[in-house]
């Protein structure tokens, strides 16, 4: 398998679905470059993608089934999921069990899956965490279109004349579609871009205007620019394929009457809200990209809808230039969608609640009448774990213990369920901590299948890698678990190409035109064919001829029309009050992905936001009185967490912003889901992580530290505890703890008390009440420790050498008790530019000595922005920041 020719492979992280070239050097390091001639990307990474190769790492693996924590053999774990899997069955039902699975894994490892769920255990019970991403999406273009199919292609966005992003921080979130607009705006100065959001993001950065509305009120603004539409008079000839749509729009008029009107409910200067409308209504090209920001609400699906009506009633859909485009959270949400792995869907998008469809899907996996009733989506199936009503759940590739609201009790249904069963890349997450069984999944780079981006595109994900250890497809282990629970002829697949072209069968069974998902022209693809394939846009009804727009002649409703829906803004569910009297907007940083089980195995990706923290408006924190990096309690309804303030103007004043990826492997008490109420939209079943009300209050630990160790410190008990890896198995820590002085020494000597094995060397200085400390292991630097009433500058650099080294001399000794500062050397703070190391000072500096007045010139002193571009914003607020009379951050 390792080899050093490249093999052409997709990102594992966003929605975008970037081609890879991936190869083994001489030295056995992974190379990831992107590829030129995916469609996708054509050849641009963002700085995850760039640093894949620093997460392929068997450190932290899970190599072996376990039962009870105890190594067994394959065949040992396979009985037993299927015995217990039978006996619940047996016991209680079918509807006893569920799956809950996820966007990392493969179109082919999801479709065996919900086969079996929805085919052969005769429940619905199968959901993805895709439903924290993008169920109102889903729920929105079935209810327009007829179907769950994106109309358009990433390159309407360059054909467009009008580019608006609405609640999407694509330069962070879908870094590549950025860079495509931003180069769009280059060979097109005319383009105009406008960014709705309640924050002001990288995205902004772009943008002619920002419209920073009040959270919630998306659907009162697009109503209001259907109003306009209808009182102008609207050519409507483009849009002959919409049905009747008196109810929509009188709901538009009633809810958003004027401009006036509508931006006194969003909180927004009526000249913004009118020159909104005005580009709309002046630019036939115009594409709108959205994504969690919308569908993350109680009311998701009707702020997509409201999107979709204004798209539909002016005709602007279905053509190069123009459409309503959702920009999918995960690398394979849509291939999910595609097979069903929802709990309210049938495969090839085909609805459980029709009749015909669960006939035709019957006949065609020969197994028994399949249920009508939808099964439990992502929240609730939780709260039936809770109830006892599930006995038995198997989760698939996710760690819902910190992804799903009120995180504290999906752990308390878990540790409630008698049977939880993992399959994992990851041996320790918070999930995995109530499993009772554990199965070694393969991880990115090792497995092989297919997945579908955001613009309908299906591409191989090719492996490169030897497989670690007892690791298996997801596939297989289904199949096999499939088989022992005496299923075997409907699930002896060989391979992923058998199951891919399966998959593609069941598209075009019966199908006649009736439903878009149709991946027929595939289904007979040889095993060559199949490993060659190259990224193609479904439908795809001829060989290798694929479908770039959908819906330019009618819609995939009875009447051939798309229907314009009745939308009625609704308030958030979650409503500040006198105890939480904030608002928690809840979201994603550049440089991190999910729970970080991948991206938190890079020490470069690591340097960009190292500590989970919350952003604050400046009026906010002088009143509750918070300094700028102090740790803070932010606490809900349901739980508290302790985060790093930033104070900034980004934020509307009262509301703050944390991002969601720390968990209790990287963070002892920052989870930011454990603060979230499970409101969910009635439509959907997406919950709605934008609007959380919470109380804030500035902490005062009696010593605050940073300590360096390879693996884990003994003592979590912490006020707060954080860790990011820094180097080879070398993690720095900052820490927090309540203790006074006279207690730090053996605070130092428990945090390390598993890993030192040798001599200390110690500096106690007690005028200015400081501890420094160390442990040696063997003649290496083994760990380090910096204890103050404030918070101590250790350069990362400097310890992440010394840790290096197998002897260290008495001067570097010395070293360690200043912290890394053997010799007077700038601190670069936080990592800017994560592709090449470059830290905020170093910009700063550049700046304020008239070396860089641009973020050209950034470029060429330094190199930062010169690789993916996902900087680029940040170096241009720090042009702005820092020189705002010359600097032009361009």
């Amino acid at each position: 398998m390792c080899n050093n020719k490249p093999v052409k492979t997709t990102c594992p992280y966003c929605g975008v679905g970037c081609g890879l070239e991936c190869s083994i050097a001489k030295d056995g390091e992974v190379v990831v470059n992107g590829d030129t001639e995916h469609p996708a990307n054509i050849g641009k990474i963002c700085v995850k993608g760039a640093a894949l190769q620093e997460t392929v790492t068997i450190e932290g693996r899970l190599l072996q089934p376990t039962i009870a924590g105890k190594d067994v053999s394959w065949p040992s774990a396979i009985d037993a999921v299927a015995i217990s899997f039978l006996d619940v069955i047996k016991r209680y039902g079918p509807d006893a069990v569920g799956f809950y699975v996820s966007g990392q894994l493969l179109t082919e490892d999801y479709y065996v899956a919900n086969k079996l769920m929805k085919g052969f255990v005769g429940s619905n019970n199968i959901d993805s965490n895709s439903r924290l991403c993008m169920a109102s999406t889903v729920a929105g273009q079935k209810q327009a279109f007829g179907a769950d199919g994106v109309p358009g292609c990433y390159e309407d966005i360059e054909l467009a004349d009008l580019v608006i992003f609405t609640g999407s921080n694509a330069a962070w979130c879908h870094p590549v579609i950025y860079q495509r607009v931003v180069e769009a705006k280059k060979l097109k100065p005319n383009l105009k871009i406008v960014v709705i959001d309640p924050r002001k993001t990288a995205t902004c950065d772009i943008a002619d205007f920002h419209l920073p509305l009040k959270p919630g009120s998306d659907a009162t603004l697009w109503n209001g620019l259907l109003n306009e539409l209808r009182s102008l008079g609207y050519n409507r000839e483009n849009s002959r394929f919409i049905e009747e749509d008196a109810d929509a729009i009188e709901w538009a008029v009633s809810s958003a009457p004027s401009i006036k009107t509508v931006a006194g409910l969003c909180n927004l200067k009526t000249d913004d809200v009118a020159r909104f409308y005005e580009l709309f209504l002046e630019n036939q090209k115009v594409v709108t990209l959205f994504s969690q920001g919308i569908n993350q609400s109680t009311s998701g699906t009707g702020k997509v809808n409201a999107i979709l009506n204004c798209h539909l009633y002016s005709g602007r859909i279905g053509k190069p230039g123009m459409g309503p485009f959702s920009l999918t959270g995960q690398p394979n949400a849509m291939g999910g969608r595609e097979v069903g792995a929802l709990a309210n869907q049938l495969a090839a998008h085909m609805d459980i609640t029709n009749s015909e469809h669960r006939k035709l899907v019957k006949e065609f996996w020969r197994c028994k009448p399949l249920v009508k009733k939808p099964g439990y989506t992502a929240v609730d199936m939780f709260k039936a774990m809770a109830d006892g009503k599930i006995k038995a759940v198997w989760i698939m590739g996710t760690n819902p213990a910190v992804s799903l609201p009120d995180s504290s009790f999906v752990k308390k249904a878990l540790k409630k369920c008698p049977m939880v069963v993992v399959s994992d890349v990851v041996k320790n997450t918070d999930t995995s901590r109530y499993a009772d069984i554990m199965l070694p999944a393969l991880g990115w780079g090792e497995k092989s299948g297919t997945v579908t981006n955001s613009e309908r595109c299906i591409s191989r994900q090719r492996s490169f890698l030897e497989k670690p250890g007892q690791a298996k497809a997801d596939w297989w282990i289904i199949s096999k678990v499939a088989q022992k629970m005496g299923h075997k002829d409907a699930f002896a697949y060989k391979n992923e190409h058998e199951i891919f072209c399966e998959h593609a069968q069941l598209s075009g069974f019966k199908n006649g035109g009736q439903r878009v998902f149709d991946i027929s022209g595939l289904a007979q693809l040889n095993t060559e064919e199949y490993d060659l394939l190259k990224p193609i846009q479904w439908p795809v009804l001829t060989p290798g001829v694929g479908t770039k727009r959908l819906y330019q002649e009618g819609y995939p409703r009875k009447n051939g029309k798309a229907r314009l829906v009745t939308v009625i803004p609704q308030d958030p569910k979650g409503k500040i009050n006198r105890a939480y009297p904030l608002l928690l907007n809840s979201g994603r940083v550049r440089d991190q992905w999910h729970t970080m089980t991948r991206s938190g195995n890079s020490p470069r990706l690591g340097r960009h936001k190292p500590e989970p923290y919350f952003d604050i408006h400046p009026d906010d924190a002088k009143r509750y009185g918070i300094n700028n990096g102090e740790l803070v309690k932010l606490k809900s309804a349901l739980g508290h967490g302790v985060f790093r303030a930033v104070i900034n103007n980004n934020q509307r004043v009262g509301e703050l912003f944390a991002p969601m990826h720390w968990s209790r492997q990287f963070s002892s008490n920052s989870t930011v889901n454990s603060l979230v109420h499970p409101f969910l939209d009635h439509q959907s079943k997406q919950p709605e992580f934008k609007q959380t009300p919470v109380a804030i209050k500035a902490l005062t630990p009696g010593w605050v530290g940073v300590a360096f160790c390879r693996g884990d410190i003994a003592d979590k008990s912490l006020l707060y505890a954080n860790r990011v890896k820094v180097g080879s198995n070398l993690w720095r820590y900052d820490l927090a703890g309540k203790d006074d002085f006279s207690s730090w020494q053996s605070v130092a000597r428990s945090l390390f008390s598993n890993v030192a094995d040798s001599a200390w060397l110690e500096y106690i200085d007690t005028g200015y009440l400081a501890y420094r400390g160390g442990f040696m292991s063997g003649d290496g630097l083994g760990g380090s420790l910096f204890m103050a009433k404030s918070r101590p500058v250790c350069h990362n650099g400097e310890m992440a050498k010394l840790f290096e080294k197998a002897e260290i001399s008495n001067q570097e000794r010395g070293v360690v008790l200043s912290g890394g500062s053997s010799q007077a050397k700038m601190d670069e703070g936080k990592i800017v530019c994560a592709c090449f190391g470059v830290g905020e000072q170093k910009i700063i500096t550049a700046i304020l000595n008239g070396a860089a007045t641009n973020v050209k010139e950034v470029g060429r002193l330094l190199k930062a922005g010169t690789n993916c571009g996902s900087c680029i914003p940040e170096i241009g607020s720090l042009l702005l920041e820092n020189q705002p009379s010359q600097a032009v951050p361009a």
